[in-house]
């Protein structure tokens, strides 16, 4: 069987060429699908693994847009419509200089499984943009905005695909986005999460995957019989994920002493809580600025190009970015008495790195099912707006913990159901992809 699943990985890097990270993430999830094939012969039959690494449609198109300067200027968009399967595409919009169709294809694969696991009717998508809006005036990304919806809404709906924020989109880009499709298909409609609360938003969405990926952590030191309060953590990135991470740790007892940028990562071990977290929000949020502030302002230690792996602790949140955690941070994580990681980020560990973390055996939560929290809270925004009602803070925060808990048990039992108890990777693959691979059986060969 593994001979097979070799095989099929060798087509994809063949007629993939130049999209390792594509090539990265599938190979993650056929690491450990082979016990599943074995099982399930009729996999094999239908050929899923060979439907399922080809995408349902990929969109490609250009993006004029005008500066300030009055100079067109011209981006590259793309919409990878993956897999709908289960449900319409869903998976965000990602604007940053790094993105390409390889990038796109790899954070689109990804999300088939991790929406499959959430047990929501959603497909898995993911689109994007090479533009950068950092440095940006509001006139510069809203127009860029606008131009990119004026495309992509051909392509898009509520129950066709429905896009969210990534990287680069947030709330500002959402409304930009958003009230450019209103324009253009002249209804009102939930195609879009991520939306602000006064145009059909859903609260507890911003917060959703850092405190996911908090209840995630939750449920696997329980499992191990330890608890979140008195840890101390090491959190990357500073953005929305980050942000929320933070603030759930610190409401559960935990310490936080850095976060990190582009640029560099602070050291704060005092904890970063009470006033400071308020500073980091807006500095983030409102100021935009660097977390190199931070610094300057607490006047706490800065460590310009250096990520946080080297700081001990108990508990890490890689939060930023894809690969963040090679081999050598994974092993020096370890050497330092780390019992558990959780990936608020999408593949912020390489599989290098996740060997290292499953050989030792502390918890590692995959962010296939440890960052599914903003996209479960995503698919919550989509069904308010079917309704046409919203619920409580209090009512989506008990929901998007239910569906956490249950990720955690449906990789868990998994787990142990193909002889490996408490690897989560194997796990939430083998769960994610199960439940994608019988609702494509059962549409026939499509």
């Amino acid at each position: 069987m593994l001979q097979y699943v070799e095989k099929v990985y060798d087509s994809v890097v063949e007629k993939d060429p130049g999209q390792p990270e594509f090539h990265q993430a599938v190979k993650e999830v056929f690491n450990n699908l082979a016990p599943a094939l074995e099982k399930h012969p009729i996999y094999r039959k239908n050929k899923i693994l060979e439907r399922i690494i080809e995408p349902e449609r990929q969109i490609i198109f250009r993006v004029p847009w005008v500066d300030d300067d009055d100079e067109i200027q011209v981006s590259r968009g793309f919409r990878v419509q993956f897999n709908s399967a289960i449900g319409p595409y869903k998976g965000g919009l990602r604007f940053h200089p790094s993105v390409y169709i390889g990038i796109i294809k790899f954070l689109g694969f990804e999300q088939i499984f991790k929406n499959s696991l959430t047990g929501l009717p959603m497909g898995g998508a993911k689109g994007g943009s090479d533009f950068d809006p950092k440095g940006k005036s509001e006139m510069e990304v809203m127009r860029f905005c606008q131009s990119f919806m004026t495309e992509l809404y051909r392509h898009v709906g509520p129950e066709t695909d429905v896009p969210a924020g990534d990287i680069g989109v947030g709330g500002r880009e959402i409304g930009y986005l958003y009230g450019q499709y209103k324009q253009l298909v002249n209804r009102s409609d939930g195609v879009l999460t991520g939306k602000g609360l006064e145009y059909g938003g859903s609260l507890i969405r911003p917060e959703a995957t850092g405190y996911g990926s908090v209840y995630f952590a939750k449920e696997m030191l329980k499992v191990r019989g330890e608890e979140i309060k008195g840890k101390i953590c090491t959190v990357s990135g500073s953005g929305n994920v980050a942000q929320y991470t933070v603030e759930k740790l610190n409401q559960l007892g935990a310490k936080v002493v850095t976060l990190s940028d582009s640029d560099g990562s602070i050291y704060d071990p005092d904890g970063i809580s009470g006033e400071k977290f308020k500073y980091v929000l807006e500095l983030k949020q409102i100021k935009r600025g660097r977390i190199k502030e931070y610094a300057e302002e607490f006047n706490v230690e800065y460590r310009p190009n250096k990520r946080p792996w080297d700081i001990k602790c108990e508990l890490a949140f890689p939060s930023a970015t894809e690969n963040e955690i090679e081999r050598e941070d994974a092993q020096t994580l370890v050497d330092n008495g780390v019992i558990a990681v959780c990936e608020g980020a999408n593949m912020p560990s390489t599989n290098e790195a996740i060997d290292i973390f499953l050989e030792a055996g502390i918890a590692f939560g995959p962010g296939k099912a440890a960052n599914a929290g903003g996209v479960a809270t995503s698919g919550l925004e989509m069904a308010q707006n079917a309704m046409r009602i919203s619920w409580s803070r209090e009512e989506v925060d008990k929901r998007l913990h239910e569906i956490m808990v249950n990720i955690h048990k449906t990789a868990y039992e998994i787990s142990n159901i193909y002889g490996d108890p408490g690897n989560y990777v194997l796990g939430a693959n083998i769960g994610g992809f199960r439940k994608v691979a019988d609702a494509m059986i059962a549409q026939g060969h499509w």
